[in-house]
Protein backbone atom coordinates (compact mmCIF):
# COMPACT_ATOMS: atom_id res chain seq x y z
CA UNK A 1 0.00 0.00 0.00
CA UNK A 2 1.47 3.40 -1.02
CA UNK A 3 2.62 5.28 1.78
CA UNK A 4 0.83 8.92 1.88
CA UNK A 5 3.48 11.96 0.04
CA UNK A 6 5.02 14.33 3.02
CA UNK A 7 3.07 16.74 0.74
CA UNK A 8 -0.33 15.40 1.88
CA UNK A 9 0.40 14.67 5.39
CA UNK A 10 1.13 18.62 5.93
CA UNK A 11 -1.71 19.55 4.05
CA UNK A 12 -3.85 17.36 6.51
CA UNK A 13 -1.78 18.84 9.25
CA UNK A 14 -2.87 22.25 7.95
CA UNK A 15 -6.24 21.41 7.57
CA UNK A 16 -6.78 19.87 11.08
CA UNK A 17 -5.29 22.70 12.66
CA UNK A 18 -7.46 25.17 10.78
CA UNK A 19 -10.36 23.14 12.36
CA UNK A 20 -9.53 23.11 16.05
CA UNK A 21 -8.03 26.93 16.06
CA UNK A 22 -10.34 29.49 15.85
CA UNK A 23 -10.57 31.82 13.17
CA UNK A 24 -8.94 35.34 12.60
CA UNK A 25 -12.31 36.96 13.54
CA UNK A 26 -12.94 35.17 16.34
CA UNK A 27 -9.51 35.61 17.99
CA UNK A 28 -10.22 39.90 17.49
CA UNK A 29 -13.66 39.45 19.05
CA UNK A 30 -11.87 37.63 22.31
CA UNK A 31 -9.16 40.44 21.85
CA UNK A 32 -10.90 43.33 21.96
CA UNK A 33 -13.56 42.17 24.53
CA UNK A 34 -10.29 41.84 27.01
CA UNK A 35 -9.09 44.77 25.98
CA UNK A 36 -11.87 47.01 26.45
CA UNK A 37 -11.33 47.05 30.32
CA UNK A 38 -8.01 48.47 29.59
CA UNK A 39 -8.62 51.03 27.32
CA UNK A 40 -10.18 53.85 29.93
CA UNK A 41 -7.14 53.36 31.78
CA UNK A 42 -4.59 53.22 28.06
CA UNK A 43 -6.23 54.22 25.61
CA UNK A 44 -6.80 53.42 22.47
CA UNK A 45 -3.34 51.83 22.45
CA UNK A 46 -0.90 48.94 21.96
CA UNK A 47 -0.62 48.66 25.60
CA UNK A 48 -4.11 48.05 26.38
CA UNK A 49 -3.75 45.71 23.82
CA UNK A 50 -1.20 43.91 25.20
CA UNK A 51 -2.70 44.07 27.84
CA UNK A 52 -5.91 41.90 26.89
CA UNK A 53 -3.93 39.13 25.25
CA UNK A 54 -1.92 38.93 28.96
CA UNK A 55 -5.62 38.30 29.86
CA UNK A 56 -6.31 35.79 27.56
CA UNK A 57 -2.87 34.35 28.35
CA UNK A 58 -1.54 35.11 24.69
CA UNK A 59 1.93 36.02 23.95
CA UNK A 60 1.76 39.76 22.71
CA UNK A 61 3.24 39.12 19.05
CA UNK A 62 -0.32 37.76 18.33
CA UNK A 63 -1.77 40.76 19.59
CA UNK A 64 0.23 43.00 17.00
CA UNK A 65 -0.27 40.68 13.94
CA UNK A 66 -4.26 40.74 14.87
CA UNK A 67 -4.50 44.54 15.23
CA UNK A 68 -1.25 45.61 12.92
CA UNK A 69 -2.40 49.07 13.13
CA UNK A 70 -2.87 49.45 16.68
CA UNK A 71 -5.80 51.67 17.90
CA UNK A 72 -6.90 52.37 14.15
CA UNK A 73 -7.55 48.70 13.75
CA UNK A 74 -9.28 48.17 17.25
CA UNK A 75 -11.32 51.29 16.71
CA UNK A 76 -12.42 49.84 13.10
CA UNK A 77 -13.05 46.51 14.21
CA UNK A 78 -15.06 47.74 17.21
CA UNK A 79 -16.94 49.89 14.20
CA UNK A 80 -17.58 47.28 11.76
CA UNK A 81 -18.86 44.55 14.71
CA UNK A 82 -21.37 48.02 15.74
CA UNK A 83 -22.13 48.32 12.33
CA UNK A 84 -23.20 44.71 12.06
CA UNK A 85 -25.54 44.22 15.06
CA UNK A 86 -27.38 47.40 14.36
CA UNK A 87 -28.33 45.91 10.74
CA UNK A 88 -29.13 42.58 12.41
CA UNK A 89 -31.48 44.68 14.89
CA UNK A 90 -32.96 46.71 12.13
CA UNK A 91 -33.65 43.76 10.58
CA UNK A 92 -35.60 41.63 13.29
CA UNK A 93 -37.69 44.96 13.95
CA UNK A 94 -41.17 45.53 12.11
CA UNK A 95 -40.59 49.01 10.32
CA UNK A 96 -43.07 48.71 7.47
CA UNK A 97 -45.19 50.70 8.85
CA UNK A 98 -41.96 53.57 9.49
CA UNK A 99 -41.56 56.48 7.38
CA UNK A 100 -37.90 57.63 5.89
CA UNK A 101 -37.21 59.71 8.61
CA UNK A 102 -38.92 57.38 11.35
CA UNK A 103 -36.64 54.53 10.16
CA UNK A 104 -33.38 56.86 10.02
CA UNK A 105 -34.05 57.56 13.41
CA UNK A 106 -34.41 54.28 14.69
CA UNK A 107 -31.48 53.26 12.78
CA UNK A 108 -29.18 55.76 14.36
CA UNK A 109 -30.46 54.90 18.07
CA UNK A 110 -30.02 51.65 17.44
CA UNK A 111 -26.38 52.23 16.43
CA UNK A 112 -25.67 54.40 19.73
CA UNK A 113 -28.01 52.44 22.36
CA UNK A 114 -26.57 48.80 21.54
CA UNK A 115 -22.97 50.81 22.64
CA UNK A 116 -24.21 52.51 25.54
CA UNK A 117 -22.01 50.64 28.46
CA UNK A 118 -19.03 51.65 26.29
CA UNK A 119 -19.49 55.48 26.19
CA UNK A 120 -16.24 56.15 28.07
CA UNK A 121 -14.18 54.27 25.45
CA UNK A 122 -16.17 55.56 22.33
CA UNK A 123 -15.27 59.10 24.01
CA UNK A 124 -11.70 57.74 23.87
CA UNK A 125 -12.20 56.56 20.05
CA UNK A 126 -13.36 60.20 18.64
CA UNK A 127 -11.03 61.73 20.45
CA UNK A 128 -8.19 59.55 18.76
CA UNK A 129 -10.34 59.74 15.29
CA UNK A 130 -10.20 63.59 15.49
CA UNK A 131 -6.07 63.53 15.12
CA UNK A 132 -5.11 64.79 12.04
CA UNK A 133 -3.68 61.52 10.89
CA UNK A 134 -6.98 59.46 11.53
CA UNK A 135 -9.08 62.09 9.68
CA UNK A 136 -8.94 59.22 6.65
CA UNK A 137 -9.81 56.48 8.77
CA UNK A 138 -12.74 58.39 10.79
CA UNK A 139 -14.10 59.64 7.31
CA UNK A 140 -14.32 56.12 6.40
CA UNK A 141 -15.45 54.48 9.71
CA UNK A 142 -18.79 57.44 9.06
CA UNK A 143 -19.20 56.79 5.36
CA UNK A 144 -19.55 52.52 5.98
CA UNK A 145 -22.41 53.42 9.07
CA UNK A 146 -24.21 55.65 7.03
CA UNK A 147 -24.22 53.34 3.98
CA UNK A 148 -24.99 50.52 6.21
CA UNK A 149 -28.16 52.41 7.57
CA UNK A 150 -29.11 53.32 4.01
CA UNK A 151 -28.81 49.86 2.57
CA UNK A 152 -30.92 47.97 5.64
CA UNK A 153 -33.07 50.67 5.05
CA UNK A 154 -33.80 48.69 1.54
CA UNK A 155 -31.89 51.97 -0.67
CA UNK A 156 -31.47 51.05 -3.80
CA UNK A 157 -30.22 54.88 -5.37
CA UNK A 158 -27.66 54.98 -7.68
CA UNK A 159 -27.28 58.40 -8.96
CA UNK A 160 -26.29 61.81 -6.93
CA UNK A 161 -29.35 60.85 -4.67
CA UNK A 162 -26.67 58.15 -3.46
CA UNK A 163 -23.92 60.36 -2.27
CA UNK A 164 -25.89 63.08 -1.06
CA UNK A 165 -28.19 60.64 1.18
CA UNK A 166 -25.31 59.49 2.92
CA UNK A 167 -23.52 63.00 3.28
CA UNK A 168 -26.29 64.63 4.43
CA UNK A 169 -26.62 60.98 7.30
CA UNK A 170 -22.71 61.46 8.12
CA UNK A 171 -23.53 64.85 9.29
CA UNK A 172 -26.50 63.76 11.26
CA UNK A 173 -24.90 61.02 12.63
CA UNK A 174 -21.72 62.58 13.66
CA UNK A 175 -23.12 65.34 15.27
CA UNK A 176 -25.39 62.81 17.25
CA UNK A 177 -22.76 60.80 18.45
CA UNK A 178 -21.13 64.13 19.60
CA UNK A 179 -24.28 64.72 21.68
CA UNK A 180 -25.14 61.79 22.98
CA UNK A 181 -21.35 61.30 24.38
CA UNK A 182 -22.21 64.26 26.35
CA UNK A 183 -25.74 63.92 27.24
CA UNK A 184 -26.85 63.03 31.07
CA UNK A 185 -30.35 62.65 30.29
CA UNK A 186 -32.71 60.34 31.16
CA UNK A 187 -32.37 57.12 28.50
CA UNK A 188 -30.65 59.91 26.77
CA UNK A 189 -34.27 61.54 25.76
CA UNK A 190 -32.35 65.17 24.87
CA UNK A 191 -30.03 62.87 22.45
CA UNK A 192 -33.07 61.31 20.67
CA UNK A 193 -34.97 64.84 20.67
CA UNK A 194 -31.63 66.38 18.77
CA UNK A 195 -31.57 63.64 16.63
CA UNK A 196 -35.23 64.66 15.70
CA UNK A 197 -34.46 67.82 15.06
CA UNK A 198 -31.28 67.58 13.06
CA UNK A 199 -33.44 64.77 10.82
CA UNK A 200 -36.04 67.43 10.55
CA UNK A 201 -33.33 69.87 9.29
CA UNK A 202 -31.86 67.85 6.56
CA UNK A 203 -35.26 67.05 5.15
CA UNK A 204 -36.06 70.21 4.62
CA UNK A 205 -32.77 70.45 2.30
CA UNK A 206 -35.23 68.65 -1.07
CA UNK A 207 -38.01 71.10 0.33
CA UNK A 208 -35.51 74.47 -0.28
CA UNK A 209 -33.86 72.77 -3.61
CA UNK A 210 -37.47 72.32 -5.18
CA UNK A 211 -38.21 76.03 -3.83
CA UNK A 212 -35.04 77.01 -5.14
CA UNK A 213 -35.95 74.94 -8.50
CA UNK A 214 -39.67 76.90 -8.83
CA UNK A 215 -38.17 80.32 -8.11
CA UNK A 216 -35.63 80.19 -10.49
CA UNK A 217 -37.73 78.41 -13.23
CA UNK A 218 -40.19 81.27 -12.48
CA UNK A 219 -37.66 83.87 -12.77
CA UNK A 220 -36.00 82.26 -15.93
CA UNK A 221 -39.81 81.81 -17.63
CA UNK A 222 -40.36 85.77 -17.46
CA UNK A 223 -37.30 87.05 -18.14
CA UNK A 224 -37.53 85.03 -21.43
CA UNK A 225 -40.84 86.15 -21.99
CA UNK A 226 -39.41 89.73 -21.89
CA UNK A 227 -37.01 88.84 -23.74
CA UNK A 228 -39.53 87.58 -26.52
CA UNK A 229 -41.48 90.61 -25.79
CA UNK A 230 -38.75 92.94 -26.68
CA UNK A 231 -38.05 91.30 -29.71
CA UNK A 232 -41.17 91.28 -30.86
CA UNK A 233 -41.48 95.30 -30.10
CA UNK A 234 -38.42 95.99 -32.06
CA UNK A 235 -39.57 94.16 -35.06
CA UNK A 236 -42.50 96.48 -34.96
CA UNK A 237 -40.42 99.82 -34.70
CA UNK A 238 -38.59 98.42 -37.44
CA UNK A 239 -41.58 97.95 -39.51
CA UNK A 240 -43.15 100.90 -38.84
CA UNK A 241 -45.95 99.30 -36.25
Amino acid sequence: MKEPSKKAATSKKKAANQATSPSEDVQKDQLLTATIPHIPFDGWHVAALKMGAKDLGWPAEIATQLFPKGGGDMIAWYAKRADERMVTAFLEADTKSMKIREKVAFAVRLRLEQNSADREILARALAFLSLPQNACLSARLVYATVDNIWRVMGDTSTDWNFYSKRALLAGVFSSTVVYWLNDRSENASASWAFLDRRIENVMQVPRLKNNLSTVFSGVFGRFTAFRQFRGSNRGRKRWGV
